[in-house]
């Protein structure tokens, strides 16, 4: 009787722990989910269950799209755990919580603290996986939700941000590379502060802010265009502080990663044309987004150059290290604070508020009442309404020196700093005052500039008439976009953005001259190939040359950004590869290393895919003549890990 009733207590176990196969978007206490097997979600949106990643074995649990051919994974419940073999399960246990077992052991749970009687797991079309308790019906409340817990991808409806009352934190943290979704160290993330903000962080370093929100965007971003496909939101409350956003038309697919590899956060959308991911926005943007480029009081303006500049009533703290590009130690006042001696306010526009981490918001009170209570604190150094809408509502404070400013100019907002009586009256007479000596020099300057344009008309006419009578083509220093269908960089601009073709920005030096590191007035990397005067290539042949590289397209062969061809100087700009060549890998001890067999077999692919296109696919046939680990630059996308 006894082995009677254990046979049929192990019979009845092993039915109630059965193994789903069905396709549906639930799971019951008495299924479990093998690998192999998944959940679709009601209306095939999304599919959890088994994969592994780019090359590795390793097994994890996750959701991906299920109608998009290109797998993309959005959630990874073991990221810090994988099985090393396809025997594990998620099943419920007894307490109600999610569990994932592999041959007895549990990787993964989660920690529901309420216990149920019929707990059940569903996969639902907005890509969330959430436990309920199925005698509740429909009610709404979840046991425990994948999107409190997201991995490396924001997703529509999903909460980015802190709850109030049970502390729980939803941060987004990327993977580490495209073959290991484990925690990387690039963050976004919400600092709970009086003016909550929106950060973005390389593992301690902060890395990037969007600046507070203003009741429409975030004052760190351009004014947002016209029909844009999503909405936006931002909550404040006693209860939470989080941002999300929603699809206008829900046939639209889009989702926000965490890239590790060139540290962006990245927006793509579906296009089903092309049945591609397009990338939409990412952030950040350019130079002037680095948090604290310009210290205190700096302000990085993208369209000057130097980026950086003091704000109107600030010098440079260390003039030598600002002339020199570093800009760190920031600006200080012309004239310091004297909090008894009538202090007022300069009104800035168009600006990205400061860091708010030394801030104070009040929501209700008006923009006059605002600067009375900055102007009764010693301490308060600006203050700002808190939402433009509707001609601006709500006070923010300032109590530091004022960091990480940029200015917008389609967007921004405006800031109103505090400035002694003094330094007011002394910038007031400079805004009343015409500069004499200014007007002395314009007037002439101007004079002479339309004598100089008017001799330049008659010049190029005659110019023009004599090549239509000759009917020939020019082999002069005259060059156009036109002529070699490529953009023309002047020679100053190349001079500053590679500090004067410095030796400290060399990269290296090939038969035809040096090449440089540039950086450009708005932040982008480039390469300069300054070509030598003993290289043998006269103007015609260096044209030639230029329109034929240009004419040359593909993802395998470095892009030629445009020229530069100003009096004896031939100069080609490049996209810039950051991590450098083949050779400063494979010939070094230590290079070597990073290069597993994973990225060599993507290196030898690229190569191939590239000579094939010169050789063969390309209507121009190129005969690559000089193939060698030094030709081979690798691009920003190669995860090596330094």
């Amino acid at each position: 009787m006894d082995s009677l009733s254990f046979m049929f207590i192990v019979v009845t176990s092993l039915l109630f722990t059965s193994q789903f196969s069905s396709a549906t978007d639930t799971l019951t206490s008495t299924q479990s989910l093998a690998d192999g097997s998944t959940l679709i979600s009601k209306h095939g949106s999304f599919e959890l269950g088994f994969f592994s990643p780019g090359s590795s074995r390793n097994r994890y649990l996750g959701i991906w799209y299920k109608n998009i051919p290109v797998r993309t994974v959005v959630w990874v419940a073991n990221r810090r755990a994988p099985t090393k073999n396809s025997t594990a399960l998620l099943m419920i246990d007894i307490k109600g919580n999610l569990v994932l077992k592999d041959g007895g052991s549990v990787v993964w749970s989660t920690n529901s603290k309420r216990e149920v009687q019929t707990p059940l797991l569903q996969l639902l079309d907005s890509g969330n996986l959430v436990l309920i308790d199925a005698s509740d019906g429909h009610s709404g409340i979840y046991l425990w939700q994948s999107f409190d817990y997201p991995t490396d991808t924001f997703l529509p409806g999903m909460k980015l941000g802190v709850n109030l009352k049970t502390g729980l934190d939803r941060r987004l943290t990327s993977w580490k590379n495209w073959d290991d979704p484990s925690p990387g160290d690039f963050v976004w993330k919400i600092l709970v502060y009086n003016n909550p903000e929106s950060t973005m962080w390389k593992g301690s370093k902060f890395y990037f802010r969007t600046g507070p929100w203003n009741g429409i965007t975030y004052s760190g971003k351009p004014q947002l265009k016209p029909n844009q496909p999503f909405s936006f939101n931002f909550v404040h409350s006693d209860d939470e502080v989080y941002c999300a956003y929603y699809p206008k038309n829900k046939s639209v697919i889009s989702r926000i990663v965490m890239n590790q590899t060139n540290y962006w956060r990245e927006r793509y959308i579906w296009e089903e044309a092309s049945q591609s991911w397009s990338l939409y926005t990412y952030l950040p943007t350019d130079y002037c987004d680095t948090y604290g480029l310009c210290g205190a009081y700096g302000n990085c303006i993208i369209t000057d150059s130097p980026v950086c500049q003091c704000l109107k009533g600030f010098n440079p703290k260390s003039p030598d290290n600002w002339n020199s590009g570093d800009w760190s130690q920031g600006c200080v006042r012309n004239k310091s604070l004297n909090c008894q001696d009538g202090d007022g306010f300069i009104k800035f526009t168009e600006l990205k508020l400061p860091d708010t981490k030394y801030s104070w918001v009040n929501k209700n009170m008006s923009l006059e009442e605002c600067r009375g209570k900055c102007l009764n604190n010693c301490n308060c150094t600006a203050y700002s309404v808190v939402d433009i809408r509707n001609g601006g509502s709500g006070c923010a404070l300032w109590f530091n020196d004022l960091i990480d400013i940029r200015q917008i100019p389609s967007g921004g907002q405006d800031l109103y700093i505090r400035m002694s009586a003094s330094e007011l009256a002394r910038l007031e007479t400079v805004k009343d005052e015409p500069d004499e000596k200014i007007v002395a020099i314009v007037i002439p300057v101007v004079v002479l500039a339309f004598a100089f344009l008017g001799v330049c008309y008659y010049f190029c006419q005659r110019r023009i008439i004599k090549l239509k009578d000759k009917n020939e083509i020019d082999g002069s220093d005259e060059s156009s976009e036109e002529d070699l269908d490529l953009p023309l960089f002047d020679l100053v601009t190349i001079t500053r953005a590679t500090n004067k073709f410095s030796l400290n920005n060399k990269l290296g030096e090939g038969g035809f001259g040096p090449v440089y590191k540039g950086i450009l007035a708005d932040g982008h990397e480039i390469a300069v190939k300054r070509l030598s005067s003993n290289s043998g290539q006269g103007l015609k042949e260096f044209k030639n040359e230029v329109k034929l590289i240009a004419r040359l397209q593909h993802r395998n062969l470095v892009k030629l950004l445009g020229c530069c061809i100003q009096g004896e100087e031939r100069v080609l700009i490049y996209e810039y590869m950051p991590n450098r060549s083949l050779d400063f890998l494979i010939f070094d001890r230590t290079g070597g290393k990073l290069l597993d067999w994973s990225n060599r077999f993507d290196i030898v692919c690229g190569i191939a895919r590239g000579l094939l296109y010169l050789h063969q696919d390309s209507r121009l046939r190129i005969i690559h003549r000089d193939l060698k680990a030094s030709n081979v630059l690798l691009d920003m996308y190669l995860a090596l890990g330094f």
